[in-house]
């Protein structure tokens, strides 16, 4: 990047704060440990750290300036810092600074399930019509959104940023600092009911991405899902009148056709406004699908060209974590792996079994499922993770292995021939796994970040010499 991210000028226009002078940083970090050369650090305090121990670890690697509430003693003299009463206030003005003075299209993007794809795909469509900027990963939360807004260039012409939550009252003040003129729900499903007594009240948290949307700004919703009307009407009651449904519905403005799904992704075809749309997805999976539908709507919203950005959907593939397939050669024998290890929810992994179910296994392997807890599902988690043992059975998976203590109740749910092996950690059960794999398998792996199912894909990556790198990448993500 030629031109800096922050000069001394703006931040001191931004913050408020008392800043030494003649500075110019490139990038906006939180971490000491990943902090790029030139960037501005942030010395945030929270319950269990604080930040001010590691600036001096932060300008050893380079950081340009830091913003602290006070100074360490450990700093040299000549250090430039940004000085403010709260960093974390200091870190949410340089984000309201940003988004002021910037004339990018911004998108928010939240949902139950499918958000990060969304936004990883309209990053990398919206790229091909001009400079984007998008949230990194899942930084959607009250510290995740602001740092993404304050590292957005001012020159950038379109921004997407994912909105996350846990709880009621969370997304409407990220919405109010993000401005949107597109806001996406992708859909409404029983994720984090341990906060919330209904489904409805999920969508009630959902609807408050609307509060800051842009006047003459779009809601785009999931025509298929039960609570559009609800989440339609809380999109009109904020103003917006430009309300663009997406899905297999009559009445979706972006309005599946057809679709031909397979195991390298499906061949679509779509209607919008009249016209037609034929393209195809690389990602598998009908969920995939609704996702494609999403951002093309998204991308029409902004004004960008809905044609340009079908034609390039092919070459999005899958991320790590998020489906990135791995062929493994361990000894004798040969698998493939599909990672799906970053999250998972009742109705994620349903789509990854039926994703599964779409792969014909070479030679005389099998379709084997790995699954790892999934986390925040309320007083009904046990029953949500029983009925998974329908869906592995319907989706004629051939072995299951199950990690964690909530998989149990799948687990003993599982026709005897179906179960393959259980243990309470992933890492107990990667041996457990590793010792069943035959030549020609292929092998999915999900579950809730917390379950950690990511380190299985680490400890089945390691059993090929060829992956080494891929295997230490998800031992340090994990």
């Amino acid at each position: 990047m030629n031109t800096p991210l922050w000069t001394w000028q703006a931040a001191t226009a931004a913050t408020g704060g008392r800043v030494t002078q003649g500075w110019t940083a490139r990038g906006v970090s939180i971490d000491s440990r990943t902090v790029a050369m030139g960037d501005l650090f942030v010395a945030l305090k929270g319950p269990n750290f604080d930040g001010h121990d590691y600036v001096a670890a932060a300008f050893e690697r380079g950081a340009a300036v830091a913003m602290v509430s006070h100074r360490p003693d450990d700093l040299a003299k000549d250090a430039d810092l940004i000085v403010v009463d709260d960093t974390m206030e200091g870190l949410n003005a340089l984000a309201h600074y940003r988004r002021a003075q910037s004339a990018a299209k911004i998108v928010a993007v939240t949902g139950s399930v499918g958000k990060t794809s969304v936004k990883e795909a309209l990053a990398y469509l919206l790229d091909r019509a001009g400079e984007t900027h998008a949230s990194a990963g899942n930084l959607n939360n009250q510290i995740g959104a602001p740092l993404s807004l304050a590292r957005m260039p001012a020159a950038c012409e379109y921004g997407v940023f994912e909105l996350g939550m846990n709880h009621a009252g969370e997304i409407e003040p990220l919405s109010r600092l993000m401005r949107p003129h597109v806001a996406v729900i992708t859909t409404v499903a029983p994720v984090h009911l341990e906060f919330f007594a209904t489904v409805e009240e999920i969508a009630e948290a959902k609807a408050e991405i609307f509060a800051g949307v842009e006047p003459q700004g779009a809601a785009v919703l999931n025509r298929d899902n039960p609570h559009y009307d609800l989440l339609a009407q809380r999109a009109r009651e904020a103003g917006i009148e430009n309300i663009i449904g997406f899905g297999a519905h009559d009445e979706a403005r972006f309005r599946l056709v057809s679709l031909e799904t397979g195991a390298e992704g499906s061949r679509v075809e779509a209607t919008f406004d009249g016209r037609k749309l034929k393209y195809r997805v690389s990602l598998p999976g009908r969920h995939q699908v609704h996702n494609s539908l999403a951002v093309l709507a998204a991308i029409h919203a902004v004004g960008a060209d809905v044609f340009e950005a079908a034609k390039t959907f092919s070459q999005i593939q899958p991320s790590k974590g998020r489906g990135a397939r791995h062929a493994v050669k361990a000894g004798k024998i040969e698998f493939l792996l599909i990672d799906d290890s970053y999250n998972a929810s009742p109705v994620s992994m349903a789509a990854a079994l039926r994703v599964l179910a779409d792969i014909a296994p070479a030679r005389s392997g099998r379709r084997i499922a790995v699954l790892g807890d999934m986390l925040e599902l309320g007083r009904d988690e046990e029953k949500f993770h029983r009925d998974l043992a329908d869906d592995a059975e319907a989706a004629g998976i051939d072995l299951v292995f199950a990690a964690g203590t909530r998989m149990a109740a799948m687990y003993d749910a599982l026709p005897e021939r179906l179960r393959g092996g259980r243990a309470d950690s992933s890492t107990d059960l990667s041996p457990i796994i590793a010792k069943s794999l035959r030549d020609g398998d292929v092998v999915l792996v999900k579950g809730s970040a917390g379950s950690k199912t990511g380190l299985i894909v680490r400890d089945l990556l390691a059993l090929d010499p060829r992956h080494k790198t891929d295997a230490s990448q998800h031992d340090a993500a994990h």
